[in-house]
């Protein structure tokens, strides 16, 4: 199972945003092709985009310890930490408010 959503959709949700709501409101022809261009740039990003990788084994393995109610030393560390890794990339400002 890997964390959601993915490029590939986060770049297909905004490009469907600027598709059903922006670009009908717009009347400026020099914005409405620059979002065409934007609307083209997340269709290659959706496109391009590295299919998420399957988890590990070490996490597999930690996973089916958490739903069995076995935790062993170390185990909170290892989720601490990948939480951290994720905030780096998704949530910066949020890592630093609680990474303190």
């Amino acid at each position: 199972m890997t964390d959601r959503p993915v490029a590939a959709e986060l770049a297909e949700a905004v490009r469907d945003f600027l598709e059903r709501e922006l670009l009908p409101t717009l009347e400026d022809h020099r914005l409405r092709f620059r979002t065409l261009v934007a609307m083209n740039a997340l269709s290659i990003v959706a496109r391009e985009a590295p299919p998420p990788g399957a988890p590990s084994e070490p996490e597999r393995a930690l996973a089916a310890r958490i739903r069995a109610g076995d935790l062993r030393d170390g185990d909170l560390d290892a989720i601490r930490q990948s939480v951290r890794e994720k905030l780096a990339i998704a949530s910066p400002r949020t890592l630093d408010r609680y990474d303190a």
